[in-house]
């Protein structure tokens, strides 16, 4: 596998993980209140690792713009995923998020770039590793 990639294992794709993510799961907000991430870590799991999904609400802008979201999310954990799978894998902790925006939407920043997304999804992953 690639130094850089999401694989199906590394992505929350049923509705049971999903589910588990909400219901248990906890919520962290980033400094400048863009993203959130709701996060549950499954302790003592044989497959140690990160699973991620990007989830964009219908109110948030139309459906380009949520794609465009999702598509930025997924690359900027993608980019610095580094931050948090060596502390997951070294204390086998099988970590599932969901990335959503918060204080965001198509009304407020019509174009979004990778930039603008970037700095907040490393916060928030600053702080899950801290919180581990």
């Amino acid at each position: 596998m690639a130094k850089f990639g999401l694989s199906k294992d590394e992505r929350i794709k049923n509705k049971r993980d999903f589910r588990q993510v909400y219901s248990v799961g906890k919520i962290i907000y980033s400094d400048d209140q863009k993203l959130k991430v709701s996060y549950f870590p499954e302790k003592n799991s044989e497959q140690a690792g990160i699973k991620i999904a990007a989830a964009v609400s219908k109110k948030a802008g139309n459906a380009v713009w949520r794609n465009r979201v999702k598509r930025l999310l997924r690359e900027s954990f993608r980019l610095k995923k580094e931050i948090l799978l060596a502390n997951c894998i070294a204390k086998s902790i099988c970590l599932k998020i969901i990335f959503s925006p918060n204080n965001l939407n198509q009304k407020k920043q019509k174009k979004l770039k990778l930039d603008d997304i970037m700095p907040a999804v490393i916060d928030l992953m600053n702080k899950l590793n801290s919180r581990l």
